[in-house]
């Protein structure tokens, strides 16, 4: 999917404040074209809440036939670095969309950006201030309490001139001077006590280089870039809502070529996840996580490793709403989106993660046969596949029980089970090693079963997977299960005292069906009765590795289960 030819038509109409206020400013005549972007800071890679800013911003840009940008906001240098910009234009084209033109930088307008910081001097509305970051903490006031001057505010243009100009040409040590605007140190609104434009930092930056020592903040660049592309409608987050005054001071006191306005809508947030950057980026230098893109991450590069469809995320961010009010998205709906379609389209096949030894002993020794497994029962047109059978054959452990319980129906001795697309067999003998450990199972089968019905009309409760093990494929598989063990980790202080213990389960010596051996990267499959599953990049042909992207139920439940 992509959003570049899409049109009015294409989507039914879409009612949300937004869209309204959108609808409402075409209707006065404010812009002729929708212009949005989606804006994001290469200080890290994206995650799930990033996609719903991404499906909002190119959504509607399609829907009102107008454009969206992909730019990225790099006026931080020293947290920014050219592997996020990599990620986050892999990350907005996996999800589906298509930006218009180029890619664009902040950066691409640092010497306008300059400009009309000198712009806002000669007008006497900043001045360069000398206080350290602390002092300017103390002179900020309160939300009760209003601010006070800096002693450095009534500095003379041409004072100021000079010394903005010597902290470009690098005269001044990181932290010893910057530009504030001069707006009102008694305002209501913190962000409008004399906030800080720019600053002296001396970091390479992943485009400019060395060329600068002194960056905007991300206030004073976000409009004003907002204003050089055109954009129409900047959608922020709520957490930008008390800058909206900034923003508008700025677009009114410089001249720049065009006049967006802000609108905010709720962020997400969503149960058993942490969507903060900073402790994302805490989890990966830490090592809890074995980088951004592991598949226990709410990343998007992490989703997409464990194999979750970007139609799967485009479904969810559809559902919810686009409001005003803050709330909290169950995990278990994001899990529904992924099983319903792969319940739908994903190959069944058969894998064995924990095995144990099956020998049919009246089954003829070294002869081969193929049964018809179907590919997948909700789909005739997958049709069916050819599964070798032998004599001997793995099972999953679990499926075993040498004392069942009244309601365990799977195999014990003398118990008869269904093999899928194969025969009945019947637990004759158990072998264990000297430890007392089950190693293995002495069955007979009834040839007459074959296809998995018995002529004589006799039933069987328990149908068990398998694989032959004479054509097995061993493979490692990586149970992935929810990061966290409670419902809002970031309420607590302590987050990571709340990380599962058992977010991750490394399985090697697991046996797959031969057909498990050609899945192409990316596809998922289902293991019959264990779950969904997709190659690992990691893998190998000789060894393949299969990471689990969710069970075959709501793995939040089971972790609440557990406490």
């Amino acid at each position: 999917m992509t959003e570049e030819n899409n049109t009015d038509a294409d989507f039914p109409e879409v009612r949300d404040f937004i869209r309204d206020q959108i609808r409402s400013d075409l209707d006065d005549g404010r812009g002729e074209k929708v212009v949005t972007r989606f804006p994001p800071e290469p200080n890290g890679y994206l995650h799930i809440g990033h996609a719903k800013s991404i499906c909002l911003n190119f959504g509607i840009a399609s829907e009102f036939a107008g454009r969206c940008n992909l730019r990225f906001d790099d006026t931080n240098p020293a947290k920014e670095d050219q592997e996020f910009i990599d990620a986050i234009r892999e990350d907005v084209s996996w999800l589906g969309f298509d930006w218009d033109g180029d890619v664009k930088y902040a950066s691409d307008n640092f010497e306008q950006l300059y400009v009309w910081a000198e712009h806002l001097i000669e007008a006497d509305k900043a001045f360069v201030d000398d206080l350290t970051a602390e002092e300017m903490r103390e002179y900020r006031g309160t939300l009760t309490e209003p601010g006070k001057n800096s002693p450095h505010r009534d500095r003379g243009v041409d004072e100021n001139l000079d010394l903005f100009r010597r902290m470009r040409a690098g005269e001044f040590e990181d932290g010893a001077r910057v530009l504030r605007a001069k707006i009102d140190m008694a305002s209501g609104n913190i962000n409008l006590r004399d906030p800080v434009l720019y600053r002296i930092v001396r970091a390479s930056h992943p485009r400019t280089g060395d060329n600068w020592c002194i960056y905007p903040t991300y206030d004073f660049a976000h409009g004003q870039t907002d204003a050089i592309e055109g954009v129409t409608h900047s959608l922020c987050t709520l957490e930008f809502e008390d800058h909206r005054p900034l923003y508008d001071w700025l677009i009114e006191n410089l001249p720049v070529p065009s006049y967006p306005k802000q609108y905010e809508y709720s962020r997400l947030n969503m149960t058993y996840t942490v969507l903060s950057k900073r402790r994302l980026m805490q989890l990966v230098e830490e090592g809890h996580v074995a980088g951004w893109d592991d598949p226990r991450m709410p990343t998007i590069s992490g989703l997409r490793r464990r194999g979750v469809p970007a139609a799967s995320i485009r479904d969810f961010i559809s559902r919810l709403a686009i409001s005003k009010s803050e709330g909290t998205v169950e995990a278990a709906m994001l899990e529904h989106c992924i099983r319903e379609p792969l319940n739908d389209s994903a190959l069944r096949r058969m894998a064995v993660l924990r095995p144990l030894k099956v020998v049919i002993e009246n089954y003829p020794e070294g002869q081969t046969e193929d049964v018809e497994a179907t590919n997948n029962p909700r789909d005739e047109a997958a049709g069916t596949r050819s599964v070798p059978f032998s004599r001997e054959i793995y099972i999953e452990r679990d499926d075993f029980m040498e004392d069942p319980p009244k309601k365990f129906f799977r195999l014990g001795p003398g118990r008869e089970v269904r093999l899928r697309a194969a025969y009945f067999i019947t637990c004759t003998d158990v072998i264990k090693d000297d430890a007392g450990e089950v190693v293995e199972l002495r069955c007979t089968y009834d040839p007459e079963t074959r296809g998995g019905d018995a002529p004589d009309g006799r039933k069987v409760k328990g149908t068990l997977h398998w694989v032959s093990a004479s054509h097995a494929v061993d493979a490692e598989v990586r149970l992935y299960s929810p990061l966290f063990v409670v419902e809002n980790p970031g309420a607590t202080a302590d987050f990571l005292s709340t990380l599962n213990p058992a977010s991750l389960e490394v399985l090697k010596d697991c046996k797959l069906e031969p057909e498990l051996a050609n899945v192409a990267g990316g596809q998922v499959v289902q293991f019959e009765r264990l779950g969904y599953f997709c190659t690992d990049p990691d893998g190998s042909a000789d060894t393949p590795i299969f990471n689990r992207t969710l069970g075959l139920r709501d793995s939040y439940a089971k972790v609440m289960a557990k406490g």
